[in-house]
């Protein structure tokens, strides 16, 4: 019902302006020219109907479920905010890359010239940067957040930190030191060097901490790519509890670190560090991913998400189970 104080010779011009506006798409100009009016006026009249409650504008649209399934994470996590894309059936590299393109958007949404970009080694990782076209350069720092493990492009922190500064425009720290040292003194020595202490701690001030999540399943998990356990092992890290890693940190379902010895001689930040400072984003795909996500979530390590459609659906199933249990 119209506001009595706005007569029916009004109402009739509001409501034919937001008529060739909004449903033939013209343009304010072009409106004021047909009816003989004023830009001026055809904006007062647009903006009256919006106050009468005359414009009411409906979005649908194929990736409502997307939408659906973020606002659905961020509600049964701590998630800040998270990114769904959609699952390719039967072609997880294709997933794993419309993620990647994904979270490349994330970053170039997120970063401002002067920002620190912590990163660690990953295939997702690695997808984002194949993946990042910038628009214009940004003077930011990339910078490793463990050591390095050489051997694939996935593996290679530093590569990785120097191909995202390159496609960025800006520069790469590079961290000389292995993901793994022999001993547990070792890595505390190699903490102390002042090449690597300097570029921890610049990856303790960034602003953007870009984290893959990993497996252990022992089919297809990238792990064993960073440290060669033979297959007895690796059974039984999984019977030990231990669901997946994080910064190369091996986890618990409740997001602990492990009291695995490999993770005292690990030279790395542990997973609590970098989220003092950084919008940290978690990037992830793959079924394979579903418990090592979860795990990550109730430790609280991340502050955003992308994933794709089908990884996500299952991760909420998790979630729910997890409370049906408790």
């Amino acid at each position: 019902m119209l506001d009595r104080q706005i007569d029916f010779e009004t109402a009739r011009q509001v409501h034919t302006v937001l008529v060739l506006h909004f449903l033939e798409g013209l343009k304010q100009s072009e409106i004021a020219k047909r009816l003989n009016l004023s830009t001026s006026k055809v904006n007062r009249l647009i903006a009256q109907g919006r106050r009468l409650g005359m414009v009411k504008i409906e979005i649908e649209s194929q990736f409502q479920q997307l939408v659906d399934l973020e606002t659905a994470l961020v509600s049964a996590t701590s998630l800040s905010d998270a990114i769904v894309t959609p699952t390719v059936s039967g072609n997880p590299d294709t997933t794993l890359q419309q993620v990647g393109r994904a979270a490349a958007s994330r970053l170039l949404a997120t970063i401002r010239d002067g920002d620190i970009i912590a990163i660690t080694g990953g295939k997702a990782i690695s997808a984002l940067v194949d993946n990042l076209n910038a628009d214009r350069p940004f003077d930011v720092t990339v910078v490793p957040l463990t050591g390095g493990v050489q051997g694939k492009y996935f593996t290679d922190v530093n590569h990785l930190a120097t191909r995202l500064a390159e496609r960025l425009g800006g520069r790469a720290m590079l961290m000389h030191a292995p993901l793994f040292a022999e001993t547990r003194a070792q890595r505390d020595m190699l903490f102390q060097v002042a090449s690597v202490r300097e570029v921890f701690d610049l990856a303790r001030r960034a602003t953007v901490a870009l984290v893959g999540i990993g497996s252990i399943e022992p089919s297809g998990s990238s792990y064993y790519d960073l440290n060669p356990l033979p297959g007895k092992d690796r059974q039984h890290l999984m019977e030990t509890g231990v669901v997946g890693e994080f910064l190369a940190h091996l986890i618990h379902e409740d997001g602990q670190v492990a009291a695995y010895a490999t993770n005292a001689c690990l030279v790395a930040l542990a997973p609590g560090d970098p989220i003092r400072h950084a919008q940290v984003i978690g990037i992830a795909a793959g079924p394979e991913k579903v418990r090592p996500i979860d795990a990550v979530l109730n430790g609280g390590y991340i502050s955003s998400l992308v994933i794709d459609e089908a990884t996500a659906t299952s991760v909420i199933e998790q979630k729910k189970g997890n409370d049906h249990a408790a």
